[in-house]
């Protein structure tokens, strides 16, 4: 009986601590991003307010790979042009992986308004 309930307690362990790292993998490895729109980050596309290109570029490069279990290096990335504040707009931004292999980032805005853009990449 003893037995029965420590090997209960351990099994019981070890499904919290995997679901615990599931839920963390879940929050980190995330590729929705939301950037405020100020003097720093705006540029221009169209004759409307953009999230600059470079920002989406370095956000993206550093959100691709945020755990070694989680999505390819990628090193390099850029973007053709800044990012439209308009809710469906998209860009593809290329970049590198760790193997020298090219890969190409499709990016798109989920939601938009005059202070910030709310935007994710595909892995």
């Amino acid at each position: 009986m003893q037995r029965s309930k420590v090997l209960v307690g351990v099994v019981g362990g070890v499904t919290a601590l995997v679901a615990l790292g599931g839920l963390g993998t879940h929050l980190l490895a995330g590729t929705e991003s939301t950037s405020r729109l100020d003097e720093y980050s705006t540029a221009s596309v169209d004759g409307r307010k953009a999230l600059a290109a470079d920002v989406v570029a370095g956000r993206t490069e550093s959100k691709f790979h945020p755990l070694p279990w989680v999505g390819d290096k990628v090193s390099g990335v850029t973007c053709p042009t800044g990012l439209r504040d308009v809710a469906g707009a998209t860009i593809t931004c290329s970049g590198e992986k760790s193997d020298g292999e090219s890969v190409e980032i499709p990016v798109r805005v989920t939601k938009a308004d005059a202070k910030s853009v709310t935007w994710k990449f595909e892995r």
